[in-house]
């Protein structure tokens, strides 16, 4: 009786302990649920197809084709200069007046015989010869051909010149053109005749026409100089304006674009990636080929997004693969 007593209660410890073992097995392998991660709020824009126009960009200048000189038709004395450096002129007008050398030598010899004079007949023939000499001043004044600006001037009044010499050059406004420094890998995309919009700080953009490729191109910079013809009745312009010339060389039809915000670019590789806000609530990024940027908007040249996608434009920075998102109006 002892024997089977003692069986009985080995058997129900081990019972006991079993099923205490097996408890402490079901709860450690319960799990806890794990807390739904909350949705970013984030802002989207649908994918739009468009008409881009292609644009070549380049630095340019107001450069003068030609100069106009006012020369001294004589020799003599620049008595006046009416204009200097920038000044605006117009054609036929006066800008200076020079006198002869053999007017001026009367002219000087008859005042100093009106200071040596000392009776009253040599003070009369001292002013007899002062009022010839006036009569037979030659005094001419100094015209510009044309409208123009003053680039430069080499003497000014009292200088004495010599016959022919450059008194004023004036950069004539008929002879104005923008040459621009087009990059060497778009010269090719260059015909004359294609549509230009200039832009000059401080003037509403000018509508201009490329004219053609000019020879003297650079080596250092790898540009070539192009020229661009201002619009007919373009005025208040002046040579060594600075501004950018924008050429348009075509047309991108139909082009996938997106808003300018939606594109992220690595500052060291250049690669861009897009974010779409998918139909399941999340962000699934995905690594595009950026073509032009036109309005605010960039093209994607590829892969081609499908037409109902949204982009994700505010909300990108720090936004995982696949987190939820929000998106808001």
């Amino acid at each position: 009786m002892r024997g089977r007593g003692a069986l009985a209660a080995v058997v129900a410890l081990s019972l006991l302990a079993g099923c205490g073992g097996k408890k402490g097995e079901d709860e450690a392998g319960k799990k806890e649920p794990s807390e739904a991660r909350p949705a970013t709020p984030v802002k989207a824009a649908a994918v739009s197809r468009l008409t881009l126009a292609e644009i070549v960009s380049a630095p340019a200048k107001v450069t003068a084709m030609a100069q106009a000189k006012v020369r001294a038709p004589y020799a003599g004395t620049l008595t006046e200069l009416k204009v200097t450096d920038g000044d605006a002129v117009a054609g036929g007008q006066v800008v200076g007046s020079i006198i002869a050398r053999d007017s001026e030598a009367a002219l000087s010899g008859a005042r100093e015989m009106g200071r040596q004079a000392s009776s009253g007949a040599e003070k009369a023939d001292a002013a007899r010869a002062l009022a010839l000499a006036q009569m037979n001043l030659v005094r001419t004044p100094l015209r510009v051909a044309s409208d123009g600006v003053v680039v430069s001037h080499a003497a000014s009044a009292g200088d004495r010149v010599s016959e022919g010499e450059e008194i004023v050059a004036v950069a004539e406004a008929r002879s104005l053109v923008l040459v621009a420094d087009v990059p060497q890998a778009q010269l090719s995309k260059i015909r004359p005749g294609e549509a230009v919009t200039i832009e000059i700080s401080g003037r509403e953009p000018l509508a201009g026409t490329v004219h053609d490729v000019l020879p003297a191109g650079t080596g250092s910079d790898l540009t070539v100089p192009v020229r661009i013809d201002f619009p007919a009745g373009a005025r208040g312009l002046s040579a060594g304006l600075f501004g950018t010339a924008r050429i348009r060389v075509g047309e991108r039809p139909n082009a996938l674009t997106v808003p300018d915000a939606a594109v992220l670019r690595d500052d060291v590789t250049g690669a861009a990636r897009v974010a779409l806000a998918g139909a399941d609530g999340k962000a699934h990024w995905v690594a595009v080929t950026a073509g032009i940027s036109q309005g605010g908007r960039t093209e994607i040249v590829a892969p081609a997004l499908a037409p109902d996608a949204r982009v994700i434009t505010a909300g990108l920075v720090g936004l995982p693969e696949g987190a939820p998102v929000a998106v808001s109006p």
